[in-house]
């Protein structure tokens, strides 16, 4: 499974798309508690480096997409929204990333 997801375009923008969305998650429900709450904001510097890496990755590799992929601009701007919106990164993954060839 993993060896096709890496072999096209498709299949490595769905794995950049996971860690992105996996990334936003994790900041969302686990390291801003551990900020807020527990005045822990070590876990919040590093993730949100990760995170803020892997977004920029992630717009970068959609926009490569539109041009390789010739994919419309609607389709681009559902996709650079899904990372904007917890569990958007899923979603558009079920909804349109796992349909499209690979």
């Amino acid at each position: 499974m993993a060896n096709r997801l890496l072999s096209s375009p498709i299949g490595r923008f769905r794995i950049i798309a996971f860690l992105e969305g996996f990334s936003f998650l994790l900041i969302l429900f686990v390291t801003m508690p551990l900020k807020y709450f527990f005045q822990t904001p070590t876990p919040n510097l590093v993730v949100g480096m990760c995170h803020g890496i892997l977004f920029m990755v992630y717009i970068y590799a959609a926009l490569r997409l539109r041009l390789s992929q010739s994919w419309d601009l609607r389709l681009t701007l559902k996709t650079l929204a899904a990372s904007l919106i917890p569990f958007g990164t899923f979603y558009m993954d079920y909804k349109v990333f796992r349909h499209l060839n690979n």
